[in-house]
């Protein structure tokens, strides 16, 4: 496929749309998908082109939670555009919701690290919450209890833990973001995800995980290093 250029120059065959419908969606690329969203173009710049800069710009399909539609706006991307792709958006965020409200969470942490991120992912801006579970793992609830700035979030196990106990819970998982991009922990995380992990076990609500979300889908589980 040519860099530039128009779609309806493509033969048939190559084109995002007719190509969804005879081989499905697994075979477009993220751009081809942004392009469908997008119908067009500007002059001399196809959709997929466009698509694929947009794509770059916010660091892929999980950075497109973080625009609002004056964000998005740009040539060739207006308001009816970006409320077409932020409303897929929260398709997929609703549907993964979906998806964790029918198992038990903490055996598919890929799943819960992805809706979290597409829930949560913020690039400016450092979020810390919390998702509430019974005793066989199932959720209850959720909530965002902190949105910072570009410094470190500080937030206190209390808090969490307060909304817990209130909620009927018996484990949190809490998740925070780094506007870095880079999820790897900090001192000052495993030093809060221990007195997390503490404070918990004296009230009854265990810390069972503690999630790291970077950007383009990145995340890492204390758990799984070892932490909590």
């Amino acid at each position: 496929m040519p860099a530039v250029g128009l779609i309806r120059e493509l033969p048939e065959s190559e084109r995002p749309r007719e190509r969804l419908l005879k081989q499905g969606s697994d075979a477009l690329s993220d751009a081809e998908l942004v392009a469908v969203l997008l119908r067009t173009g500007v002059k001399g710049v196809s959709a997929v082109r466009m698509a694929t800069e947009l794509l770059q710009e916010t660091g892929g399909l999980t950075g497109l939670v973080a625009f609002t539609p004056q964000g998005l706006r740009r040539k060739g991307l207006g308001t009816a555009k970006a409320a077409t792709l932020l409303a897929a958006v929260e398709i997929a965020s609703r549907v993964a919701r979906e998806q964790l409200d029918e198992r038990e969470p903490l055996t598919r942490p890929a799943e819960v690290a992805r809706y979290l991120a597409l829930r949560y992912w913020a690039r400016d801006q450092e979020v810390m919450g919390a998702l509430f579970l019974d005793t066989r793992s199932r959720l209850l609830g959720e909530k965002e209890v902190f949105r910072g700035t570009l410094d470190r979030a500080v937030a206190e196990p209390r808090e969490i833990l307060k909304e817990g106990l209130l909620r009927g819970a018996a484990g949190v998982v809490v998740f925070h973001t780094h506007p870095s991009g880079d999820p790897s922990p900090s001192p000052e995380d495993l030093i809060f995800t221990r007195r997390m992990k503490e404070a918990g076990e004296l009230v009854g609500v265990r810390l069972l995980d503690h999630f790291i979300l970077g950007s383009a889908g990145r995340w890492v589980s204390l758990k799984q290093k070892g932490a909590c």
